[in-house]
């Protein structure tokens, strides 16, 4: 079946580009050129990837991811014609799996592409066995993605619930940086290990009453990050 991707830029000559390339490889390409029409085409059509540009109009590339992280954990590339590392920490802070950089090759987006849809082509989720896990006031249904904290539910993206998970399930055991981006993102993800540090920050901010004083989620200095109920 053909992977759907929707591509989002208000340069047409980019979009067309782009879309070329990707039928060649035979996957189904939509096209949006605001802000507002990829959001509404998102939440109309699961795609299983969207190319975002930053600067859009009506809405821009991080309002817009922001918006689908609320009903979607479909997989996410902004695109960034900048090159200053605070504008891709908050593209992957607003929920984003990966960005690019402009001018991009586009045998390097197509590579990014093929290796973020290989890691969520349902492989970790379906080895997954149907089950809850409770520990202390943390219950997590792996089944549904759904996790409670004193019987409330706690809305988390797909990663966050998978970082937490692993975590949960090898209770005390320090993982470092690269070694919870190899388990959690895949061997095949371009990214670097500032995508873990944004999703603890992230995750401790949805979990934690005092994120700078965890109970859940504890940092080992120099060494990784680590589960336990304080």
């Amino acid at each position: 079946m053909a992977k759907k991707v929707l591509v989002v830029d208000d340069e047409k000559l980019i979009v067309k580009g782009i879309r070329f390339s990707l039928e060649q490889d035979g996957m189904e390409v939509d096209c949006a050129y605001d802000g507002e029409e990829a959001y509404n085409m998102a939440k109309a059509t699961e795609y299983d990837m969207i190319l975002l540009d930053v600067m859009l109009p009506k809405m821009d590339g991080f309002e817009v991811c922001q918006a689908i992280r609320e009903f979607s954990d479909m997989p996410i590339v902004m695109l960034t014609a900048k090159g200053d590392d605070m504008d891709k920490i908050l593209g992957l802070d607003y929920g984003a799996d990966d960005y690019i950089t402009k001018p991009f090759n586009i045998l390097e987006v197509k590579a990014r592409i093929k290796a973020i849809m290989r890691r969520t082509s349902g492989g970790r989720r379906a080895e997954v066995s149907e089950t809850i896990i409770e520990k202390g006031d943390l219950k997590l249904d792996c089944d549904s993605n759904r996790l409670y904290i004193k019987g409330e539910e706690v809305n988390l993206t797909g990663k966050e619930f998978e970082l937490l998970e692993l975590l949960v399930k090898n209770e005390n055991k320090v993982y470092s940086r690269e070694q919870l981006l190899e388990n959690v993102w895949g061997k095949d993800y371009p990214g670097d290990v500032r995508t873990v540090d944004v999703h603890v920050r992230r995750l401790r901010e949805k979990i934690e009453k005092n994120p700078s004083e965890p109970r859940y989620v504890h940092t080992k200095w120099g060494v990784g990050y680590y589960y336990i109920q304080k």
